[in-house]
């Protein structure tokens, strides 16, 4: 069953393998799109693969076990489908044609690069310690390979679109000329909100992964103006405590809300049905059930593997 954790909501998709990965997100765009840029996007996962991996000149490679190379190829493959679907479902005049297609995954894939350290680095001495700081840091490594590859003009762009999978900048204050753009940015938020909660062992990662990554990026705790320290999460079960009303809360707020449901651009690649959603109602509603039953310990059982780069053998073969 281990190997599951693996593969995409859809079992489909290996999550450890980027050439896997590419290979179903460039099918998924060039039938919205014959003009997508494939080798640009193999390009891409390449950079990709050897940055995690550590191989890349000046870099560490992956530290951070719940933002790992899986869960940016989990965000990267549901952001291609629901650019996709969006494409399936919209007249010709509101489509975001081929090249937002291209930049838009190429956002998504790089969209936690933030997490990786230069080899120099002084300040941490690890990524998640560059929690609150990331998504502007992995702009600067978004702008730095879309330059090197030709697409300066954009440059600007993609270190706007980025910021939808975070929160350094609100949402209002991130300004886009084109309501194109704009709706790109809410589908790629999207992926990341949904790709994560609907990972089969999502509730595990939290225990496991991410309050330890809030630990050492400084969110377990606030300091309120009188100089008081508020405790935000006490204990790795505190996250999972409040995982349900953060859910409610934020997040469906995002989703249906800041990102005007972009996720339903999914469903006509599957009949209707939104596969990423039905995983979160089960998530929350099982976490729910070992909550209201004080069987936290007890009836988490899964113990995730994270996947912090690709096996060596992997790499990205490029069309001729």
């Amino acid at each position: 069953m281990q190997a599951l954790d693996h593969l995409d909501v859809t079992h489909s998709v290996d999550l450890t393998d980027p050439q896997a990965v590419c290979a179903a997100v460039c099918g998924l765009l060039e039938q919205a799109n014959t003009a997508v840029d494939r080798e640009l996007l193999e390009r891409a996962f390449d950079f990709f693969a050897r940055l995690y991996a550590g191989t890349m000149p000046g870099y560490h490679g992956c530290e951070t076990q719940y933002h790992d190379m899986q869960h940016a190829l989990d965000v990267t493959l549901a952001c291609a489908r629901l650019l996709a679907g969006h494409e399936r479902t919209q007249p010709p005049a509101e489509r975001l044609g081929a090249p937002r297609l291209t930049l838009g995954v190429i956002v998504a894939l790089f969209h936690d690069a933030g997490y990786i350290r230069r080899r120099q680095d002084r300040r941490c001495w690890h990524g998640a310690q560059y929690t609150l700081h990331h998504v502007g840091r992995g702009g600067r490594l978004l702008r730095h390979f879309l330059t090197e590859e030709g697409h300066g003009d954009w440059t600007r762009r993609a270190v706007k679109l980025i910021h939808f999978t975070g929160y350094e900048i609100p949402l209002e204050q991130i300004r886009l000329d084109d309501p194109l753009d704009q709706r790109l940015g809410h589908l790629i938020g999207s992926a990341d909100l949904i790709a994560q909660m609907a990972d089969r062992a999502y509730l595990e990662k939290c225990r496991d992964y991410l309050y330890e990554e809030f630990e050492l990026g400084g969110l377990t705790t606030r300091r309120n103006a009188d100089g008081s320290v508020e405790v935000l999460y006490g204990s790795s079960q505190d996250l999972l405590r409040k995982t349900p009303a953060f859910y409610a809360g934020m997040v469906r707020k995002r989703l249906d809300g800041d990102f005007r449901a972009g996720y339903r651009s999914l469903e006509p690649l599957f009949n209707g049905r939104n596969p990423y959603m039905e995983a979160i109602e089960r998530n929350i509603a099982y976490l729910q059930q070992v909550l209201d039953n004080d069987r936290l310990q007890e009836l988490l059982r899964r113990r995730p593997e994270p996947v912090l780069a690709p096996p060596v053998s992997r790499g990205i073969e490029r069309r001729a």
